[in-house]
């Protein structure tokens, strides 16, 4: 079980205890990302994570941060999506409040220096040429950028290397303020964790960070206006192609997700699903293909993704479309539901057996979702899920003028591959 404290101020609380670990897992998940941004200064949120392990008031340099926790052995780091911008420690239960101490003290007194703003740039633009060099990572952006075409969910995380070049020390500072707030973030202990913890949290973080009252945190909601069949290519001289053929969908708070992680895993979720066995066992068109949707507040998507042979890619792109058809058509079979469900069930026991995994599955939920479900009662929401929910989901998601295919490889014109839409 947990325990959810809500601070006077509305920050938020949830100590996870086990029993099995001497490890606790702490960890800060504020409510802002890359589609909170304007056009001139996306990367913001990004480039806000990098600069909080560059010195504080207290611990002037990176080295002061990361020397003070290696020297424990304890694991840190951070992590920025299109929702969300997290910190975390993991570290023997013993040095906790060192833990919170170091987290509190990057997140309230980070000095934003313009040396290091200025180097870190450089940093930044590496990373984004890393993630551009590498088809198999960049492909999502692609797709997102095609499926929410027109909005901030769309844009790259870490933003364009116009604007790393030239945003400036104000613009950061003052984005950081607007939204690491503290009605606007969810702060996690998960492992081996006691009342004490809660004290520190309060004393050390709580009690110190402000809250602006009277302020909404905006996010663009994104509607779907989309008509027909979408084709985004990115030429890259590569032998293999990446594709992802993928669907807008639901949002985190909406319960048929529940029946679309199932199809999902059905269709493509493991090496005996449906996409596997068509596309790689009897056609051997490719290494791996998969299947798996994403979560934002109020949309998401269901996508395919593989690596393709070239010469073969639009034989692939038929068997897909022919698979996602018959389950719209057909629905799935009883004991394919059955296996999903045990499948995902197996899933979350392993992906919750350690104090990093249960401090970011608790923290998700609270902050994206709006509401926590134990791993249980989670588990009870996908055993209610039907034959008919899964074939009405097929046919609510996967509309013929919905489809958008992402690709990068060696093709300069898209018009042969609308023309498998047609």
């Amino acid at each position: 079980m947990y325990n959810k404290k809500v601070f006077d101020n509305k920050a938020r609380l949830i100590t996870v205890p086990s029993k099995d670990t001497r490890a606790v897992t702490l960890l800060f998940l504020f409510g802002v990302g890359s589609r909170y941004e304007k056009k001139n200064i996306n990367g913001a949120s990004h480039f806000i994570e990098h600069l909080m392990f560059k010195g504080t008031k207290n611990r002037p340099t990176t080295l002061d941060i990361s020397k003070a926790l290696d020297s424990v052995g304890a694991e840190f780091n951070a992590m920025t999506s299109k929702d969300y911008t997290g910190y975390y420690i993991k570290i023997d239960s013993k040095k906790i409040e060192l833990a919170v101490d170091i987290l509190s003290d990057m997140l309230l007194n980070s000095k934003f220096d313009n040396a290091e703003i200025n180097r870190e740039r450089g940093v930044i633009l590496e990373e984004i040429n890393m993630y551009h060099d590498n088809p198999m990572m960049h492909i999502e952006t692609t797709f997102e950028e095609s499926v929410y075409s027109g909005s901030s969910l769309g844009w790259d995380v870490a933003g364009p290397g116009s604007v790393i070049k030239k945003i400036t020390r104000k613009q950061l500072v003052d984005y950081k303020n607007d939204y690491y707030r503290a009605d606007n973030v969810v702060i996690i202990a998960a492992g081996k964790v006691d009342q004490k913890v809660e004290k520190l949290i309060k004393e050390k973080f709580v009690n110190k960070l402000e809250n602006k009252k009277d302020e909404s945190l905006i996010y663009s909601s994104f509607k779907i206006k989309q008509k027909k069949p979408t084709v985004k290519i990115q030429y890259k001289d590569t032998k293999q192609v990446q594709l992802m053929l993928g669907y807008p969908s639901f949002g985190n708070q909406d319960d048929r997700k529940y029946a679309l992680n199932l199809l999902s895993i059905i269709l493509g979720g493991n090496m005996s699903s449906r996409l596997f066995v068509s596309v790689r066992e009897r056609k051997g068109l490719c290494y791996f293909v998969r299947c798996y949707p994403n979560y934002y507040q109020d949309i998401g998507n269901i996508v395919v993704q593989s690596g393709l042979d070239k010469t073969r890619i639009d034989q692939a792109i038929q068997v897909i479309l022919q698979e996602i058809k018959k389950v719209k058509t057909h629905g799935v079979t009883a004991k394919e539901l059955k296996n999903a469900k045990e499948f995902l069930r197996g899933k979350t026991i392993l992906s919750l057996e350690n104090s990093s995994s249960l401090a970011e599955y608790y923290a998700k939920q609270e902050l994206l979702v709006g509401k926590i479900l134990t791993p249980e009662q989670r588990t009870t929401q996908f055993d209610k899920v039907t034959l008919s929910d899964i074939k009405e989901v097929a046919n609510d998601i996967f509309k013929d003028e919905l489809i958008n295919l992402a690709l990068i490889g060696p093709f300069k014109s898209k018009d042969r591959f609308e023309k498998l839409f047609k």
